[in-house]
């Protein structure tokens, strides 16, 4: 919920999710310290003051979330959430450890470790129920209202178990039937380990969750599976310690490494998207079993020192998540987060199988030396037919350099694996929109037939290379949107439909509703809407709220173009609604591929309160009526589920 709330002012980027997640994995860390101090210092009065402060906190966020500022977006997404629901967060981290603490002080019956493994089951269970029985039938402001409903009543439950502890706390001491005097401190390699493992695990979970979503399939909600299964080893690794004994474990993390050197060495094979995605997921699955049940079975026997490992748990997993998330695409210009984390992990298996003997120490050794030089390897590979490679917020760029076409240089810029552009730098091609932007594809029927013997007036969202610009004639005037700000440059430099387009061109960097949004009204002939091939689609762009801005910047007669090409999501139920909401007529254009000339097949939505357009003899022959889906909803800035539109 706090996240998607974030998201329209950020484009919906993917990265949204990531720093969202290092931000959560950050709290926790801040909750464990708290439940740390508090259960040595038993400050019962700034408890109770701390649960009154976050219900005041979780209402205030249910009514009037707190705005982004886009200009430092990874810092303003720290700020929006600590402000706004930090408090409460802190406070329901906070509980676990402290209701294991106070249970074994009043019990005195040791640890309950398995509330953790509890605490982690109701967490798995909320990821399953929020896209599949919330998102899809609950408001966004109606869902805030509900959580801070909830909370306000887990603070009166908490605050409750607080008193009784206290009065607890404050009778006569009972005989510990278990004298935990006689189990010794906690060593500092265990303590180091307590930190390590847990950053194992959470780099598997930030890295396979990027990678699949960026070189596997751009499937939306694809996040949700690796995050389910690092909660379900959680679950295991606490509950169940001996389900698989170590030997196996360490036999299949073995097999997982082997089959990721060979699936990243590769680079001219690319898996199917079921095999790729089932062996991240067995992946996950196996490495972060390890590392938890090697944190388990290194956990401290005194109560005392209980939540120390819960503190030094959740500070390895904030470390994971900021090493992956932040640090990475700050460092290295290509994406080396998966291998890295592999290496990682071979260096902590090697860290705990120590103490068995030289064939395990040769063998995790090897395996780290080999994983060193697959990083090379990579670098290699990755530098070969790319003039440039850079990474930021919004995602990994690459531009890549063939010779496919004879005697002419190709180059296609690449978001992962999804393709933003291509241009065929010969001289019969150098000025053909290709890939999605063809003659025949909608778009190119919109440009060609909105406003013929006059100049055009075209908005843009979504840059890429520029293609569009390469149906810029004189007189015309293109806006461009861009979000991305390494985008611009790279169009500019590395392509030349933007400078050589006989058009008038300008680019305003940033969200496109926000720029529209502060715009007077544009007149636009056009507005193309090209920012949903891939996984993290901006649903802030596809609203009701959305389309009525769009329509305040067209001029009579406009089109609105949607590009709605995507192998994992149907959008054409969706934008067919929009249409009907804004007494507007929507027609899908799909056009087929021609490799010679570099089309890729195309669907595109256009739509009109010009009804004359789809009769016109050069429209009318590529028009179909969109398709209607009955379980799809319309969409507003307070509403949106993708689940129903999922292929």
């Amino acid at each position: 919920m706090a996240a998607k709330q974030l998201l329209p002012a950020l484009g919906g980027s993917a990265a949204v999710w990531i720093t969202c997640l290092v931000f959560f994995q950050t709290a926790l860390l801040a909750a464990y310290l708290y439940a740390h101090w508090f259960a040595n210092r038993r400050n019962w009065n700034l408890h109770f003051v701390l649960l009154l402060v976050a219900t005041v906190s979780a209402i205030a966020w249910s009514i009037q979330p707190i705005s982004l500022n886009t200009t430092h977006p990874i810092a303003s997404i720290f700020i929006a959430l600590s402000v706004s629901i930090g408090l409460p967060f802190l406070m329901l981290g906070a509980t676990s450890p402290l209701l294991q603490v106070w249970l074994a002080r009043i019990q005195s019956r040791g640890i309950p470790w398995r509330l953790y493994a509890l605490s982690n089951l109701a967490s798995l269970l909320a990821l399953a129920l929020y896209p599949t029985l919330v998102e899809p039938y609950v408001t966004l402001h109606a869902q805030r209202m509900i959580w801070s409903s909830g909370f306000a009543v887990f603070a009166i439950v908490s605050a409750v178990l607080t008193l009784k502890t206290r009065a607890q706390s404050q009778a006569p001491e009972k005989p510990m039937p278990l004298d935990e005097s006689q189990f010794p401190h906690a060593p500092f390699r265990h303590k180091l380990l307590w930190v390590l493992l847990p950053m194992g695990a959470a780099m598997q979970l930030s890295a396979v969750t990027s990678y699949l979503t960026a070189n596997i399939a751009a499937i939306p909600l694809l996040w949700i599976l690796p995050l389910a299964a690092y909660l379900v080893t959680l679950i295991l690794a606490f509950q169940f310690p001996q389900l698989v004994p170590r030997g196996i474990t360490t036999r299949l993390l073995v097999i997982m490494l082997a089959g990721l050197a060979w699936v990243l060495s590769q680079t001219e094979v690319t898996l199917s998207i079921r095999t790729g995605i089932a062996f991240f997921l067995a992946e996950v699955l196996v490495s972060c079993f390890f590392c938890h049940s090697e944190a388990y079975a290194l956990r401290p026997r005194r109560t005392s020192e209980s939540t120390l490992f819960y503190l030094l748990f959740a500070a390895g997993g904030a470390l994971g998540s900021f090493l992956i998330g932040i640090a990475s695409p700050l460092i290295f210009a290509n994406n080396y987060d998966i291998v890295l984390t592999f290496l990682v992990t071979a260096l902590l298996a090697l860290a705990v199988n120590w103490s068995s003997g030289w064939p395990q120490r040769l063998l995790w050794s090897t395996a780290g030396i080999l994983l060193v030089a697959l990083v090379f390897m990579l670098h290699k590979a990755y530098g070969r037919d790319t003039p440039l490679a850079l990474r930021n917020f919004y995602g990994s760029l690459r531009v890549r350099q063939t010779i496919r076409y004879p005697a002419a240089t190709v180059r296609t810029l690449l978001n992962g694996t999804i393709q933003h552009g291509t241009q065929i730098f010969s001289s019969e091609l150098r000025h053909t929109p290709t890939t999605y932007y063809a003659d025949d594809s909608g778009v190119g029927i919109a440009l060609h037939q909105c406003c013929p013997g006059r100049a055009r007036n075209i908005g843009v969202i979504g840059l890429g290379v520029g293609t569009i610009a390469a149906y810029g004639q004189t007189g015309d005037r293109i806006e461009f949107y861009e979000i991305n700000p390494a985008v611009p440059t790279i169009a500019e430099n590395l392509f030349t439909y933007l400078r050589e387009s006989a058009a008038t061109i300008n680019i305003v960097e940033g969200d496109a509703r926000t720029s529209l949004a502060a715009q007077p009204p544009q007149h636009f002939d056009v507005l193309v809407v090209d920012a949903f091939s891939g996984d993290a689609i901006p649903l802030h762009l596809l609203t009701t709220q959305a389309v009525a801005l769009y329509k305040r910047h067209l001029a009579p007669g406009g089109i609105l173009a949607f590009h709605i090409s995507n192998r994992h999501v149907d959008l054409e139920p969706e934008i067919a609604l929009l249409a009907k909401a804004g007494g507007m007529q929507a027609m899908r254009v799909s056009s087929a591929e021609n490799r010679e000339t570099g089309e890729f097949s195309a669907t595109w939505m256009l739509l009109t309160e010009n009804s004359e357009l789809f009769s016109l003899p050069a429209v009318a022959d590529h028009v179909r009526e969109p398709v209607e889906n009955p379980r799809v909803h319309l969409w507003t800035d307070d509403y949106s589920s993708l689940l129903p539109l999922v292929r």
